[in-house]
C-alpha cells in the first residue's frame, strides 16, 4: 500500500462565499489568503496523508494496461481518529484515461495538503483514500462502494468519462453520499449526489460550433462529428446536430462516426476526413477521448492535412494531452474549455506555480514541465467548494454540505465562478483557445460574464420538459 506525501505549503487557496448577501466578500483572485480567511496558515502544518488501494485485475478493461503512474509516499499514516476526515479519489491511473486522470488525483491532493496546512477542515485534516479504477467502467462502481463502505470517506473527488460517471452513480445515489465530477458532460442528468464542477453542452459544445460558424471561426459550412464510442460523444453529437440542423447547416454538410477506446489506426478516418473537407468550409468537431488523441492528431498530419485545412475543434484535448503529443503539426487547431493555463492573472500565475512546485517536490513525472489545464482547474476548485460548504453547514452530513454548495461564489485560477443554486452545476466563462508551438493555448474568443449552466439541452428539450432530479437524501 502506497502512502502519499503531501510536503510543501502552497500559497494559492480560493475565496468562496454564499451567494445571496451576509455571507462575507468574496477574495480578490489574486490574493494569497486560504479560503477561511479567518483561519491562519500553519507554519509546518502536517501534510495531507493518502493512502493508495491498488486496483483489482481488471476483466475485460477496455484499454490496453499502462504502468501506474506513482504517487507521492507518504512519511506516516495520520491517525484513524477524531481528528482526520477521509475524501475518496477515484480517477484512473493506469489504462486508457491514465493519460488526462492521473493529473487530478495530482491536483486534488495539492489541494488536500493546502487546506491541511491551512487548519483543515472544521479543525480536521484531510486524509485522502486513492483508488485506481484503471480504465475498467464496471471497476468504477466496485471502489466507489470501498470508498463509502469500507475507507468511510466524507466525500469523493472523481471519474473522467460518462461512462465511468454513470457506472458508479447509482452506489452514490443507493448510500446518499457525494461525488464532485470535474469534466465536461454531455447533460442530460442531474444527481443530487453529485456536483458538475466543469461544463455542460451549453458552455463548451455550443458556443464552440457557434465559433466555427463565424467569421473568426472561418465560417465552416461542414462538420465532421469524430468521437469515441460512449455515452459522451454520442449524446455530445446529438446536441450538436440538433445546433446545426437549428442554424440551417443541411444534413449532408455533417459527418458523424465513432472509434473504440484506445483506438490507434486512423488512416482509414482521416482519408474520409481529407475528401469531405476537399471542397473547403469544413472542420472536425472531436469528442476523441483518451490516448486515442495522440495517434489520430498524428495521423490527421501525416496525410498532410493542417488547420488551414480542416481545424479540428477538440472538446477532450487540453494543455495536459498536448503533453504526449508532438505539438508543431498541431498548430493552429482549437480547443473550448472554462479554463486555459494562458489565462493571464495573479491568481491563475500563482495556481500554475504551485501545481508544478507540487509535483517537483513530490518527484512526480514531468516536475516543474507539468501543465495545467481546465479538468485540473475544476477538480482542485471542487475541492474548496466542499470545503466551504463544510464549513458553512459546520458539519460533514451528506445533506447539510449539499444545501450550502448552492450558491456558492468563489474566485478559482480562472477567474470568478458560482455553484447553481437549484442544478448542481457551475455557472462559468467559456474561453475558446488555439494551439500553440509550445502546447499552450492562444485565447482566441471569451464569453461575456458567466455562461448559466443548461444541464437538458434545450436543442433536446425545446419545450422544457425536462426529468426530476434523481437521488438526494433517503426517506426516513
Amino acid at each position: 500500500m502506497k502512502r502519499i506525501f503531501l510536503a510543501v505549503l502552497l500559497g494559492f487557496a480560493l475565496g468562496v462565499t454564499g451567494c445571496g448577501g451576509g455571507g462575507g466578500d468574496t477574495a480578490d483572485s489574486g490574493a494569497a489568503a486560504p479560503a477561511a480567511p479567518t483561519e491562519a496558515p500553519a507554519k509546518e502544518a502536517p501534510a495531507a496523508p493518502a493512502k493508495e488501494t491498488p486496483a483489482a485485475p481488471a476483466k475485460e478493461a477496455p484499454a490496453a494496461p499502462a504502468e501506474e503512474a506513482p504517487a507521492p509516499v507518504a512519511e506516516k499514516t495520520a491517525p484513524a481518529d477524531d481528528g482526520t476526515v477521509k475524501i475518496g479519489i477515484l480517477h484512473s491511473l493506469s489504462g486508457t484515461m491514465a493519460i488526462s486522470e492521473t493529473s487530478l488525483r495530482d491536483v486534488v491532493l495539492m489541494a488536500a495538503e493546502e487546506i491541511n496546512a491551512a487548519g483543515g477542515v472544521l479543525g480536521k485534516k484531510i486524509v485522502a483514500e486513492v483508488v485506481d479504477p484503471a480504465s475498467n467502467w464496471p471497476l468504477f462502481a466496485e471502489k466507489a462502494k470501498e470508498l463509502i463502505l469500507e475507507k468511510k470517506v466524507a466525500v469523493t473527488f472523481g471519474c473522467w468519462t460518462s461512462v465511468s460517471r454513470k457506472s458508479c452513480l447509482p452506489v452514490f445515489e443507493e448510500y446518499n453520499q457525494l461525488l464532485f465530477y470535474p469534466v465536461q458532460y454531455e447533460g442530460e442528468e442531474q444527481s443530487l449526489n453529485v456536483f458538475y464542477t466543469a461544463a455542460s453542452p451549453n458552455q463548451q459544445l455550443v458556443p464552440a460550433a457557434e465559433y466555427m460558424m463565424s467569421e473568426a471561426g472561418g465560417k465552416c459550412t461542414k462538420f465532421y462529428l469524430l468521437g469515441t464510442d460512449y455515452v459522451f460523444p454520442r449524446t455530445a453529437n446529438k446536441v450538436l446536430k440538433a445546433f446545426l440542423k437549428a442554424k440551417g447547416v443541411p444534413d449532408e454538410n455533417v459527418k458523424e462516426e465513432y472509434t473504440p477506446f484506445h483506438h490507434q489506426d486512423y488512416q482509414t478516418i482521416i482519408g474520409k476526413v481529407k475528401e469531405f473537407a476537399a471542397g473547403g468550409g469544413a472542420c472536425i468537431l472531436s469528442t476523441i477521448n483518451g490516448d486515442s488523441n495522440v495517434p489520430f492528431y498524428k495521423e490527421f498530419a501525416n496525410q498532410g492535412l493542417t488547420s488551414a485545412d480542416c481545424p479540428i475543434m477538440a472538446f477532450s484535448v487540453a494543455e495536459d494531452e498536448l503533453r504526449a503529443m508532438d505539438v508543431p503539426p498541431l498548430v493552429g487547431h482549437l480547443a473550448a474549455w472554462n479554463y486555459f493555463q494562458s489565462i493571464d492573472s495573479p491568481s491563475n500565475a500563482k495556481f500554475v506555480q504551485s501545481f508544478k512546485a507540487y509535483c517537483a517536490n513530490n518527484k512526480l513525472p514531468g516536475g516543474t514541465q507539468r501543465v495545467t489545464d481546465d479538468p485540473i482547474e475544476a477538480a482542485y476548485f471542487g475541492v474548496y467548494v466542499w470545503k466551504a460548504a463544510v464549513e458553512k453547514a459546520g458539519s460533514f452530513d451528506v445533506d447539510k454540505v449539499r444545501q450550502a454548495v448552492y450558491g456558492l461564489k468563489f474566485d478559482a485560477p480562472g477567474g470568478k465562478k458560482e455553484m447553481h443554486p437549484n442544478n448542481q452545476h457551475t455557472l462559468k466563462p467559456v474561453y475558446i483557445g488555439e494551439i500553440l508551438k509550445d502546447g499552450q493555448f492562444k485565447i482566441v474568443y471569451q464569453s461575456e460574464g458567466l455562461v448559466s449552466p443548461d444541464s437538458y439541452s434545450s436543442y433536446l428539450h425545446p419545450d422544457g420538459n425536462v426529468p426530476a432530479p434523481t437521488g438526494g437524501p433517503k426517506k426516513k
